[in-house]
């Protein structure tokens, strides 16, 4: 399906908007998280920096968001839940970032704001089919659309809040989802969910500049819940309502990032006898820092890996299944042995360093 100018046009220009809003905002953001004492100080291992830093840039991330979609989106009651419950969602982040609130609440909360977004129409209705020899592609959920798409909405807000651990991770990581998503919504000709995504992409870009490493602000819960919660209700409007196997595909492909690493982390931590909700150093980002990534290195190789599997969702929707599948082991394995290649390279100098600080202190025994 030819792609229509006209929807292009609107994207860019609601990306432009939301961007501009968000660039002009987040100053003023972080002066206002001074003075409210949004700041995140560093007190646990989990934290990668080692000053102070003010929190609640997610707050310049919505204003650019829902600006830019009232202006060139009509209501729909669609549209209202998802707005009123993303309102719901950063204004929990906002206290969250001043106050640090206790989990159990926030967690209620978020069901409720889930609900006020599947009250106001955001459903999944129908589930493809994995099953490619069943008769039936599809299964109607019924009254299970309910709890599933509650349980979808919460999941997808809190694993894109479990990532943002490291300067731009979370950002960057929101705008190659919602970018894949923007995308795919103009391939398919669904102008309405191109311009939402195209308006959190802008949103998003805006803010990146004072959250790349070393960052000036984090966007905290504020940002992180926010991107999650528009990011899982704007799935619902789009890709569940393709056809067979890309409504089951696409949305864990554009989201497999945060996916894999929040079902790796309720694993790691129910192994261990610890909540699910417990907070540890074992996320995808630690392990690549403790392996000897620098900051800017371990977001990339998140970045590349997020891009991977966006680009995989793009051509899963364009040209089918089995050259989708065959392109992302394609890229995977291309990445891998990357990775090796950079590993053993990074290695091999460390010991070169230890041999020759070794040389070194056998030469000169006494300095």
């Amino acid at each position: 399906m030819p792609i229509q100018l006209p929807s292009v046009g609107q994207s860019l220009a609601a990306l432009l908007a939301a961007a501009l809003v968000a660039l002009i905002s987040t100053p003023v953001v972080r002066s206002l998280a001074f003075r409210v004492g949004a700041v995140d100080v560093p007190k646990d291992s989990r934290r990668m920096h080692n000053h102070p830093i003010p929190r609640m840039g997610g707050l310049g991330i919505y204003l650019g968001f829902i600006l830019s979609v009232l202006l060139f989106l009509p209501l729909t009651s669609e549209l209202r839940g998802m707005l009123l419950g993303s309102t719901i969602i950063a204004v929990l982040g906002i206290f969250d970032d001043i106050y640090a609130l206790p989990a159990l609440p926030k967690f209620f909360i978020q069901i409720g704001a889930a609900l006020v977004a599947v009250l106001g129409g955001n459903r999944i209705v129908f589930l493809s089919n994995p099953n490619i020899f069943s008769r039936e592609p599809f299964w109607e959920l019924g009254w299970l659309s309910i709890p599933i798409t509650v349980l979808w909405i919460v999941g997808i807000t809190n694993a894109v809040n479990l990532i943002d651990g490291l300067d731009g991770l979370a950002c960057g990581v929101s705008t190659i989802s919602s970018m894949t998503l923007l995308v795919i919504a103009l391939i398919v000709a669904e102008p309405d969910v191109a311009i939402l995504m195209a308006a959190l992409s802008g949103a998003c870009l805006g803010f990146l500049p004072f959250n790349l490493n070393p960052a000036k602000i984090f966007m905290g819960d504020t940002g992180s819940t926010f991107l999650g919660f528009i990011l899982a209700v704007v799935s619902i409007q789009g890709l569940f309502k393709f056809y067979a196997i890309i409504s089951f595909a696409v949305p864990f492909l554009m989201l497999g990032l945060p996916i894999f690493d929040t079902c790796f982390a309720i694993l790691r931590r129910v192994s261990r006898g610890q909540s699910p909700m417990q907070p540890d150093r074992g996320h995808i980002h630690h392990r690549l820092i403790d392996m000897g990534f620098t900051q800017k290195q371990a977001v990339a190789v998140l970045y590349i890996i997020s891009a991977i599997l966006g680009l995989s969702a793009v051509v899963l929707t364009t040209i089918g299944v089995v050259r989708a599948m065959l392109f992302l082991i394609a890229l995977c394995v291309a990445g891998a042995v990357a990775g090796k290649l950079y590993l053993d390279r990074t290695a091999a100098s460390q010991r070169n360093q230890e041999n020759n600080g070794s040389r070194i202190k056998k030469e000169h025994p006494y300095e």
